[in-house]
């Protein structure tokens, strides 16, 4: 059995890694733990650099808080200016006791009314709270899940950048020296 440390109590990271694993690792059974620990980063990550960064201490922090898994994942929501305009995306970082991988999720674009929030200080998930009328979104289908309509939800759009964290793992020989 496999032991999985999600850096996040949040049942939407827990459900994006299970969904990786027994994807990328069909035949790989997978224990999972999930343990709230600091992202070292502010609540809403405005850069691409501190998102990556938030990613990877949650990877980090999670295997302080237990040591004995195989992987620690970090997942870490967050918004970046592109000309003006405000985008969401997530960094997942991946570690083992020997190495770590990183994956980015698609970027998409957030609405007006959204970016305006996010620029006063509100949080994204409160954000969209607020402008779609909605309790927790964050917990559910997100951002990206209220403006697709639930054609890529919070869920899938994690699981994608894990899956590109977990590259490394299912391919080895092509990463890492021996």
């Amino acid at each position: 059995m496999t032991v999985v440390v999600v850096a996040s109590t949040n049942p939407v990271k827990a459900q994006a890694v299970i969904n990786g694993f027994a994807r990328l690792f069909p035949d790989q059974p997978v224990q999972l733990e999930a343990v709230d620990v600091a992202s070292g980063v502010s609540a809403q990550p405005m850069s691409d650099d501190e998102t990556l960064r938030g990613a990877l201490h949650r990877a980090a922090n999670a295997r302080l808080a237990r040591p004995q898994a195989d992987y620690w994942i970090g997942i870490e929501g967050g918004i970046a200016d592109f000309d003006g305009d405000l985008a969401a995306f997530a960094w997942v970082a991946v570690r083992t006791s020997e190495a770590i991988g990183r994956g980015r999720s698609g970027t998409f674009f957030l609405p007006p009314a959204v970016a305006d929030l996010i620029r006063r200080g509100v949080e994204l998930g409160e954000a969209d709270d607020l402008v779609f009328g909605r309790v927790n979104s964050k917990y559910g289908n997100g951002a990206v899940g209220l403006l697709t309509g639930d054609v890529i939800d919070r869920v899938q759009l994690y699981e994608h950048a894990l899956i590109l964290a977990l590259i490394p793992f299912k391919q080895p020989a092509l990463y890492f020296s021996t």
